[in-house]
C-alpha cells in the first residue's frame, strides 16, 4: 500500500507542476465594448514561433497575408504579402518583390505589440498556425481582438488552449482539415 501512495503522490505532484508551471502561450484574447478581456484561443507560443493573420483588403478585395514572429514576448511583423497597390500598404523602407502574382516585403522585423485586429467578418479573418488554418468568424460577428505573448501556467489557458481545435473540428466541412499546400506555403513564407 505505502509504494501505491507514493505512486499517487508523485503523479499528482507531477501534474501539479505540469499545469501549474508557467511557460510562453500566444494568447489570443477578446476585448469587449464592456472593457472585459476574455481569452478566446492559446498556442504554444515560444520565442521564434510564427503565425499569420490573412483577410480580404475592405476596399481592393483582394487577400493580404501579414506574417508574425513572437520574441522576448514582443510580437514583430515579419512579412507582408498583397496582390495590388492601394490603402494601408506599409513603408517599410526594403524593397519589395513579386512572387507568383504577390507583391512580397520581407525582413520587415516592426514591433507590432500589442497586436490589436477588428475581425470583421466581411473581410473573412483567418489565422494560420503550424499548418492549420482557424477561421476568427468562429469568435463571433466582428471581434476585437488582442494578440499577445504571455507567459502562464497550463491551468489559466487550458479553457482557451482546446477552443481553436473544437472550431476547427466543427467548421470542418467549412475550411478543410487544414492547408492546402499552396496555402501552407503561402502561410509559412508569407
Amino acid at each position: 500500500m505505502p509504494r501505491r501512495r507514493l505512486w499517487l503522490t508523485l503523479c499528482a505532484l507531477a501534474l501539479t507542476v505540469a499545469l501549474g508551471w508557467p511557460r510562453p502561450w500566444l494568447v489570443v484574447s477578446e476585448l469587449t465594448a464592456q472593457g472585459e478581456v476574455a481569452q478566446r484561443y492559446v498556442f504554444p507560443g515560444g520565442d521564434g514561433t510564427t503565425f499569420s493573420l490573412r483577410w480580404q483588403h475592405s476596399v481592393e478585395r483582394e487577400d493580404w497575408i501579414e506574417t508574425f514572429s513572437l520574441s522576448g514576448g514582443d510580437i514583430r511583423v515579419v512579412r507582408s504579402r498583397f496582390k495590388t497597390f492601394g490603402a494601408g500598404v506599409p513603408d517599410t523602407g526594403h524593397a519589395s518583390h513579386l512572387e507568383r502574382g504577390w507583391v512580397v516585403l520581407d525582413d520587415i522585423a516592426r514591433q507590432v505589440d500589442p497586436l490589436l485586429v477588428q475581425a470583421a467578418s466581411r473581410e473573412h479573418y483567418r489565422m494560420g498556425y503550424s499548418g492549420y488554418c482557424f477561421d476568427l468568424k468562429a469568435l463571433g460577428a466582428a471581434p476585437l481582438l488582442h494578440f499577445q505573448q504571455q507567459r502562464l501556467p497550463t491551468a489559466a489557458v487550458i479553457g482557451a488552449l482546446w477552443r481553436p481545435w473544437w472550431h476547427w473540428l466543427t467548421s470542418k466541412g467549412r475550411q478543410g482539415p487544414a492547408l492546402s499546400q499552396r496555402e501552407q506555403h503561402e502561410q509559412e513564407n508569407g
